[in-house]
């Protein structure tokens, strides 16, 4: 096997999350698949993955490897694409994440436009409230919502959202509206635990942090059925604004200890290859920049 066969290989190993799938997508044997990655190894003198029982991984030398194999492919089939007149096909797999919400919410639009351009992709899409390893899940890009780490990933910034405290007219009428932080303590509380897991909220006042315990009453694992709580009256909340949006514009919502919120959080697209990414993500990128940007939800 040539050498850019086996970074073929050693990518879908990657992508796949193990040397089985690998060899299933491929429709190479199992030993096949092994052997190319193991020369691969021998040639470089590092260890690219780490094998356990249940999965590969890849190591720090293999991450940094995975990302000029991707750049190295994408160049030799945009090379052959330009050649070949069919630089304009889009055709493969395009996995995409995003927080659960947020995904139904604004990501699902963006993807069914993308299918609609090209019929030949296909598209997976994983909306789960967790960070997920685009390198260890094989996934393309994503929709980060908070401050990024560093990291060898890309960054594209799209628009930003507020950390709201948020009840309905129904249950300011009946309780009164909470002037200060510390007022939280005499008023029924909604956490959503996914997100958030610890009983604290976060806030700022002239420019000096503030702490507030609390004791809710109702916690919930999906800021959904949090959202649904806080509209049926039984509370006060804390979302993002992009999750609360609609409900705010038709004043089912209002806004509790405006002055006291923190900073906006900043949201991004992103992505872990560089300027010779693949035709299919760069198009998708593309839109999903336009589209994110001009949604009023995120300004």
């Amino acid at each position: 096997m040539d050498r850019l066969q086996a970074m073929e290989v050693f990518v879908a190993v990657v992508d796949s999350g193990g040397f089985a799938a690998a060899a299933r997508k491929l429709d190479l044997s199992a030993p096949v698949v092994t052997r190319a990655v193991a020369e691969l190894e021998a040639r470089l003198g590092v260890r690219l993955l780490t094998r356990t029982t249940r999965a590969v991984r890849l190591t720090e030398a293999g991450a940094r490897y995975a990302e000029d194999c991707r750049r190295i492919l994408a160049d030799v089939g945009d090379s052959e694409a330009a050649t070949s007149g069919s630089r304009s096909q889009f055709k493969g797999l395009l996995s995409v994440t995003a927080p659960v919400l947020f995904g139904n919410l604004h990501v699902t639009p963006i993807v069914t436009d993308y299918l609609q351009r090209y019929p030949d992709v296909d598209a997976q899409c994983v909306f789960v409230d967790r960070v997920v390893n685009l390198v260890d899940e094989g996934l393309d890009v994503a929709v980060r919502i908070g401050e990024l780490p560093d990291s060898a990933l890309r960054a594209i910034g799209v628009g930003q959202v507020r950390r709201m405290l948020l009840a309905s007219p129904s249950y300011i009428a009946q309780h009164g509206r909470p002037q200060r932080p510390e007022d939280l303590s005499g008023h029924t509380l909604i956490h959503p635990t996914q997100v958030a897991p610890y009983p604290e909220w976060r806030f700022a006042e002239g420019g000096r942090p503030l702490v507030q315990r609390i004791r809710p009453r109702l916690r919930t694992t999906t800021n959904d059925a949090a959202r649904s709580f806080a509209l049926a009256g039984l509370g006060i909340v804390r979302l993002l604004s992009y999750q609360a949006a609609d409900a705010l514009a038709r004043g089912e919502l209002l806004p509790v200890l405006e002055s006291f919120e923190l900073p906006p959080v900043p949201v991004h697209i992103v992505h872990h290859e560089g300027r010779h990414m693949t035709q299919k993500l760069r198009a998708f990128i593309d839109l999903a920049v336009d589209s994110l940007r001009a949604n009023p939800a995120l300004r």
